[in-house]
């Protein structure tokens, strides 16, 4: 049912916890599942710095938002917002569609985290 890179987010997820002095925090809810995500993130430069998550929700929210960290580290804050839905689900090795709620919820968070950086 899941790819193993999915599953292997999920059973090590990448950047997971909370960036104390963060330049963004946001949390977001799939009001359709009950998925909770919170991302925050440290940028300096027009760059990514440090991205990091913690995520109540099923087993594809976990290891997209894990993915999406990954993906954007390092990236400029304009490149990381051209991020989308799809290259969450290519970067977890596909998701079934009941999942495919999870990578929207992964770019939500991160395009609301990237309004909120000065």
């Amino acid at each position: 049912m899941y790819s193993a890179q999915l599953l292997d987010h999920f059973q090590n997820p990448r950047n997971a916890g909370e960036i104390a002095d963060a330049d963004a925090s946001v949390e977001i809810e799939n009001p359709a599942c009950g998925d909770v995500l919170r991302i925050s993130l440290k940028s300096s430069a027009g760059r990514i710095d440090q991205i990091q998550f913690k995520a109540k929700g099923c087993v594809a929210s976990i290891a997209c938002a894990s993915a999406l960290t990954e993906l954007v580290t390092g990236k400029a804050i304009g490149e990381a917002g051209k991020l989308t839905p799809e290259d969450v689900n290519a970067a977890v090795g596909g998701l079934p569609q009941a999942s495919a709620h999870a990578a929207h919820l992964a770019v939500d968070a991160l395009s609301l985290a990237l309004s909120r950086v000065t």
